[in-house]
Protein backbone atom coordinates (compact mmCIF):
# COMPACT_ATOMS: atom_id res chain seq x y z
CA UNK A 1 0.00 0.00 0.00
CA UNK A 2 1.66 3.37 -0.66
CA UNK A 3 0.69 7.01 -1.33
CA UNK A 4 -0.84 6.44 -4.75
CA UNK A 5 -4.48 5.07 -2.72
CA UNK A 6 -5.34 8.85 -1.72
CA UNK A 7 -3.63 10.52 -5.20
CA UNK A 8 -6.50 12.81 -6.53
CA UNK A 9 -8.63 12.52 -3.34
CA UNK A 10 -9.71 15.91 -1.76
CA UNK A 11 -8.48 15.51 1.93
CA UNK A 12 -8.47 19.14 2.97
CA UNK A 13 -11.22 20.97 4.24
CA UNK A 14 -12.14 24.75 2.15
CA UNK A 15 -10.22 27.38 3.97
CA UNK A 16 -12.75 30.11 6.17
CA UNK A 17 -11.41 32.52 3.85
CA UNK A 18 -14.16 30.68 1.20
CA UNK A 19 -17.06 31.26 3.77
CA UNK A 20 -18.45 29.96 7.03
CA UNK A 21 -21.63 28.34 5.62
CA UNK A 22 -19.13 25.17 5.01
CA UNK A 23 -18.30 24.92 8.30
CA UNK A 24 -20.94 23.41 11.32
CA UNK A 25 -21.90 23.87 14.57
CA UNK A 26 -23.11 20.57 15.19
CA UNK A 27 -21.64 17.34 13.77
CA UNK A 28 -21.16 18.98 9.94
CA UNK A 29 -23.96 16.37 7.98
CA UNK A 30 -26.13 18.00 6.05
CA UNK A 31 -28.73 20.82 7.84
CA UNK A 32 -26.52 21.30 10.32
CA UNK A 33 -26.34 24.92 11.44
CA UNK A 34 -23.19 26.17 10.28
CA UNK A 35 -20.93 29.61 11.43
CA UNK A 36 -22.48 31.45 8.75
CA UNK A 37 -24.65 34.11 10.02
CA UNK A 38 -26.59 32.52 13.50
CA UNK A 39 -23.82 30.32 14.00
CA UNK A 40 -21.50 32.96 15.80
CA UNK A 41 -18.30 32.65 14.26
CA UNK A 42 -16.63 35.55 12.18
CA UNK A 43 -13.68 35.59 9.55
CA UNK A 44 -11.02 37.88 10.88
CA UNK A 45 -8.86 38.35 7.31
CA UNK A 46 -5.72 39.62 9.09
CA UNK A 47 -4.73 37.58 12.55
CA UNK A 48 -0.88 38.30 13.35
CA UNK A 49 -0.61 34.44 13.82
CA UNK A 50 -2.51 33.29 11.54
CA UNK A 51 -3.63 35.46 8.64
CA UNK A 52 -7.28 34.80 8.01
CA UNK A 53 -8.67 32.66 10.94
CA UNK A 54 -12.10 32.39 12.30
CA UNK A 55 -13.34 33.72 15.41
CA UNK A 56 -16.00 32.28 17.43
CA UNK A 57 -17.07 32.56 21.54
CA UNK A 58 -17.25 29.42 23.52
CA UNK A 59 -20.76 29.14 24.38
CA UNK A 60 -21.76 25.51 24.74
CA UNK A 61 -20.34 23.06 27.26
CA UNK A 62 -18.89 21.06 23.90
CA UNK A 63 -18.04 23.55 21.52
CA UNK A 64 -17.94 21.87 17.81
CA UNK A 65 -16.39 22.95 14.73
CA UNK A 66 -16.87 20.55 11.70
CA UNK A 67 -16.64 21.27 8.04
CA UNK A 68 -19.74 19.91 5.93
CA UNK A 69 -17.58 18.53 3.45
CA UNK A 70 -16.63 14.82 3.10
CA UNK A 71 -13.58 13.33 3.81
CA UNK A 72 -13.34 9.74 2.62
CA UNK A 73 -11.74 7.36 4.85
CA UNK A 74 -10.29 4.57 3.01
CA UNK A 75 -9.46 1.25 4.26
CA UNK A 76 -5.53 1.02 4.81
CA UNK A 77 -5.24 4.84 4.67
CA UNK A 78 -4.58 7.05 8.01
CA UNK A 79 -5.10 10.88 8.31
CA UNK A 80 -3.70 13.34 10.65
CA UNK A 81 -5.59 15.81 11.36
CA UNK A 82 -3.82 19.51 13.01
CA UNK A 83 -5.41 22.82 14.11
CA UNK A 84 -3.75 26.04 15.40
CA UNK A 85 -5.85 27.81 17.92
CA UNK A 86 -5.65 30.43 20.45
CA UNK A 87 -7.33 32.34 23.33
CA UNK A 88 -8.08 35.89 22.70
CA UNK A 89 -9.86 37.15 26.06
CA UNK A 90 -12.28 35.35 28.49
CA UNK A 91 -12.47 31.99 29.77
CA UNK A 92 -9.23 29.64 28.92
CA UNK A 93 -11.28 26.06 27.35
CA UNK A 94 -9.87 22.52 26.30
CA UNK A 95 -9.32 21.94 22.23
CA UNK A 96 -9.22 18.70 20.42
CA UNK A 97 -9.18 17.09 17.30
CA UNK A 98 -12.65 15.67 16.77
CA UNK A 99 -14.92 14.46 14.17
CA UNK A 100 -18.40 13.14 12.94
CA UNK A 101 -17.65 9.07 11.27
CA UNK A 102 -20.36 7.97 8.99
CA UNK A 103 -21.23 5.02 6.58
CA UNK A 104 -22.87 7.92 4.33
CA UNK A 105 -24.01 11.15 5.09
CA UNK A 106 -27.21 10.46 7.14
CA UNK A 107 -25.71 6.94 8.79
CA UNK A 108 -23.14 7.65 11.93
CA UNK A 109 -21.30 4.76 12.53
CA UNK A 110 -21.40 3.93 16.52
CA UNK A 111 -19.18 2.74 18.86
CA UNK A 112 -16.26 4.50 17.47
CA UNK A 113 -13.87 6.71 19.43
CA UNK A 114 -14.67 10.46 17.63
CA UNK A 115 -12.16 12.82 19.82
CA UNK A 116 -8.07 12.57 20.28
CA UNK A 117 -6.60 14.01 23.22
CA UNK A 118 -6.99 16.99 24.54
CA UNK A 119 -5.09 20.17 25.40
CA UNK A 120 -5.71 22.99 27.78
CA UNK A 121 -5.22 26.65 26.58
CA UNK A 122 -3.47 28.31 29.37
CA UNK A 123 -2.29 31.59 28.16
CA UNK A 124 -4.44 34.18 25.98
CA UNK A 125 -2.33 35.05 22.54
CA UNK A 126 -0.68 31.67 22.64
CA UNK A 127 -1.05 29.37 19.88
CA UNK A 128 -1.65 25.72 20.37
CA UNK A 129 -1.17 23.11 18.01
CA UNK A 130 -3.26 20.39 18.36
CA UNK A 131 -3.30 17.18 16.30
CA UNK A 132 -4.52 13.41 15.88
CA UNK A 133 -4.54 10.82 13.69
CA UNK A 134 -7.36 8.57 11.97
CA UNK A 135 -7.48 5.59 10.62
CA UNK A 136 -9.04 1.90 9.56
CA UNK A 137 -6.72 -0.33 11.62
CA UNK A 138 -5.90 -0.26 15.43
CA UNK A 139 -2.47 0.55 15.51
CA UNK A 140 -0.05 2.45 18.03
CA UNK A 141 -0.38 6.12 17.74
CA UNK A 142 -3.97 5.76 15.98
CA UNK A 143 -5.96 7.95 17.81
CA UNK A 144 -9.67 7.53 16.24
CA UNK A 145 -9.95 4.27 14.87
CA UNK A 146 -12.97 3.83 12.33
CA UNK A 147 -12.78 0.82 10.72
CA UNK A 148 -16.27 1.04 9.61
CA UNK A 149 -16.24 4.52 8.41
CA UNK A 150 -16.55 5.49 4.48
CA UNK A 151 -16.28 9.61 5.40
CA UNK A 152 -16.05 11.97 8.21
CA UNK A 153 -16.66 15.36 8.76
CA UNK A 154 -13.67 16.64 10.84
CA UNK A 155 -12.68 19.63 13.40
CA UNK A 156 -12.27 20.71 16.40
CA UNK A 157 -14.38 20.21 20.11
CA UNK A 158 -13.41 22.81 22.28
CA UNK A 159 -14.40 21.64 26.19
CA UNK A 160 -14.62 23.34 29.78
CA UNK A 161 -15.52 26.66 30.57
CA UNK A 162 -17.97 29.03 28.13
CA UNK A 163 -17.39 32.74 27.36
CA UNK A 164 -13.64 32.27 25.88
CA UNK A 165 -12.93 34.16 22.26
CA UNK A 166 -10.73 31.68 20.40
CA UNK A 167 -9.68 32.02 16.75
CA UNK A 168 -8.54 28.76 14.97
CA UNK A 169 -6.34 29.01 11.69
CA UNK A 170 -7.20 26.73 8.86
CA UNK A 171 -7.60 22.97 9.62
CA UNK A 172 -5.14 20.85 7.79
CA UNK A 173 -5.84 16.93 6.87
CA UNK A 174 -3.13 15.27 5.39
CA UNK A 175 -2.27 11.43 4.19
CA UNK A 176 0.73 9.97 6.88
CA UNK A 177 -0.28 6.17 5.81
CA UNK A 178 3.66 5.65 4.82
CA UNK A 179 4.18 6.47 9.13
CA UNK A 180 2.06 3.12 9.36
CA UNK A 181 2.60 1.66 6.35
CA UNK A 182 6.32 0.53 4.18
CA UNK A 183 6.31 1.55 0.52
CA UNK A 184 6.87 -1.71 -1.13
CA UNK A 185 4.64 -3.65 1.51
CA UNK A 186 3.81 -7.15 -0.39
CA UNK A 187 1.83 -8.16 2.14
CA UNK A 188 -1.82 -7.13 3.61
CA UNK A 189 -2.05 -6.35 7.46
CA UNK A 190 -5.99 -7.11 8.58
CA UNK A 191 -5.96 -4.66 11.06
CA UNK A 192 -6.00 -2.07 8.40
CA UNK A 193 -9.31 -3.36 6.96
CA UNK A 194 -10.87 -4.10 10.13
Amino acid sequence: MNKAITDGLVLMPAPFAAGLATWSSGDGTPGSDTYAGAGGGVYVPADQDFGGCMEIVKSSSTQKIRYMGDTPILPGCYLRVTARVKVIAGAMPSVRIAGWAGVNNTTPVTGVTTFGPAKALTTYGQVVEVSAIIGTGQRGGVDMVWTRANLGHLGLDFTGANGGVLRIDDIVVEDITSAFLRDMLAQVDVRDYG
